[in-house]
């Protein structure tokens, strides 16, 4: 009888771990971005904001989280031109509720300067470089070969204009044109990472079953 307890308090316990490691593997999956804190403000020594943001590396998917005094501040993501002299007027985003989250949806160079011209000119201003996602999936392109155009005809051989006369040449015959047909595309990065999903939850749900069954 005790042999039996001990057996089933055995088999729980490792129904209890599976169950734990696979929650760690999606609370891993739902945490891979990151979130960055900017002290949105006018630099106080000479270090700048953006020799902070050459110090890390930020990928699409990645956040920065802007924290200054809401009606005493803002911030402007703005373009280059914009950036570099600090013009405040026409921004591609305006933010002013002190506590900013700004998630980078593509790879790429962001550009921020503060929504008081003075303190952007006293280099309140921010430039962030975004790398590809981690999957690389941006950075890659189907490079696919077009398929052969079809024959102007309906069929599928064509017999090549006749040759000067020679001895020693072989008589000419049909050509085949079929087209070779074109490789199939990868499939998407947003349905392998589907996929992925749907696998974890599966065995989540598998475990939660045999953790019931005892």
């Amino acid at each position: 009888m005790a042999s039996t307890i001990l057996r089933l308090d055995d088999k729980r316990s490792r129904a209890f771990h599976a169950l734990g490691f696979l929650s760690l593997m999606l609370l891993m999956q739902n945490c891979a971005a990151r979130q960055f804190q900017v002290s949105w403000s006018v630099p106080s020594n000479n270090s700048t904001l953006n020799q902070w943001a050459e110090k890390n590396r930020f990928q699409t998917g990645d956040s920065l989280v802007f924290k200054y005094s809401s009606g005493q501040d803002s911030v402007l993501e703005v373009t280059k031109d914009a950036y570099d002299n600090c013009s405040t007027e026409v921004p591609l985003a305006k933010f002013t509720d002190g506590h900013t989250v700004f998630t980078f949806n593509h790879s790429g160079p962001f550009y921020f300067i503060s929504g008081s011209k003075d303190n952007c000119l006293k280099s309140e201003k921010l430039i962030v470089v975004v790398l590809a996602d981690r999957s690389n999936s941006s950075s890659k392109t189907n490079d696919t070969t077009p398929p052969s155009p079809s024959p102007s005809n309906s069929t599928d051989m064509i017999t090549p204009a006749p040759a000067p006369a020679d001895e020693n040449s072989p008589p000419a015959g049909p050509v085949d044109i079929n087209p070779t047909p074109a490789p199939e595309a990868p499939p998407s990065t947003a349905s392998s990472t589907f996929i992925s999903l749907i696998n974890s939850i599966g065995a989540l749900a598998a475990a939660s079953s045999l953790l019931l069954a005892f």
